[in-house]
């Protein structure tokens, strides 16, 4: 699991972004999980697209660092957007 935490708490752009990005983890979670159990590969990595997307999406719209998101996007084979 990752979820991350605030380092600055009087930054609300940074806290809505953390929010988001756990809300999504908790979801990304729950929809791998069905997937694997029920052995469908292609709904768990549409999962973890579909996650990583919303946390991409957070933080360009909170100005918040977005490299480690277009990272994993790639990594998935989603090219980074």
């Amino acid at each position: 699991m990752s979820v991350l935490q605030v380092n600055d708490y009087s930054n609300p752009a940074a806290r809505a972004h953390v929010a988001t990005v756990n809300a999504s983890e908790g979801v990304r979670q729950l929809a791998v999980t069905a997937a694997a159990a029920a052995g469908n590969q292609a709904g768990a990595r549409a999962a973890e697209v579909a996650h990583y997307r919303t946390c991409l999406a957070s933080a360009l719209v909170n100005s918040c660092g977005s490299d480690t998101f277009r990272s994993a996007l790639r990594t998935l084979g989603a090219g980074g957007v």
